[in-house]
């Protein structure tokens, strides 16, 4: 996978520091017989490993290097930790915001919040650490901004680091810039109630328009552009 050099210490990308797709994807390939475990690049066994994303995909991180026998597991996650009940502003039926534990974690892992990643610590061009700081939400012009809290620097030593924290927003550069359409606040395209962007004739969808979420919801935002698509083409 492209690895972005803004993550790079010093230019380089340093070894250990994998995206937690190629992680998982590598074992899954182990698991249906397309390799020999011995062939696998990345395993965790023996090492310090340091997941940095508390969602689903950090999950399946930590379960999977539990199961190749990590020497310890450390999932952070930038947000404040949830609570263990509903707040009073969460009632049901919307989506419970509390903490959510899976199988993964039962397995064995500690995990911590409201933390961010300062930067990557190397030697020789393996990764050893990640300095990170403790982070307050502050709300700042209507939304929520993570404030470092000074003095909290400190460095978590992993030889293995497993990148699960999704995305900011679409990739900009390129295709969407050439097309000249139009970002919303959070530059994610902007699209109406139609999947319509700024451009007659181009439609979006999914993450693309509402930034990173569930794959159920892109599968619904892909059949309502599909729908729309189709109401255009038929009007033409």
């Amino acid at each position: 996978a492209t690895r972005p050099s803004d993550l790079a210490v010093d230019g380089r990308w340093l070894d250990g520091i994998y995206f937690a797709m190629d992680f998982l994807t590598l074992q899954n390939r182990v698991n249906a017989g397309q390799m020999r475990d011995s062939e696998n690049p990345v395993r965790s066994e023996g090492k310090k490993v340091l997941v940095i994303g508390g969602g689903d995909t950090g999950s399946d991180c930590v379960g999977t290097a539990i199961r190749q026998k990590a020497a310890s597991v450390i999932q952070i996650e930038i947000l404040p930790k949830p609570p263990e009940t509903r707040n009073d502003d969460n009632p049901w039926p919307y989506w419970g915001k509390t903490l959510k534990t899976s199988t993964s974690h039962e397995e064995g892992c500690e995990r911590e919040w409201g933390l961010s990643t300062v930067k990557f610590i190397g030697e020789e061009n393996q990764v050893k650490g990640v300095e990170v700081e403790t982070v307050e939400w502050i709300k700042s012009n209507g939304r929520m901004m993570p404030e470092p809290v000074a003095g909290t620097k400190r460095i978590i030593e992993a030889e293995l680091v497993l990148l699960a924290m999704g995305f900011l927003h679409t990739e900009t550069e390129g295709l969407i810039r050439s097309l000249g359409l139009e970002l919303d606040e959070r530059n994610n395209l902007k699209a109406d109630n139609s999947c319509k962007t700024s451009h007659a004739r181009i439609f979006a969808a999914g993450d693309a328009i509402s930034g990173a979420s569930l794959v159920v919801n892109a599968i619904a935002s892909g059949r309502k552009a599909a729908r729309s698509v189709d109401r255009y083409l038929r009007n033409l």
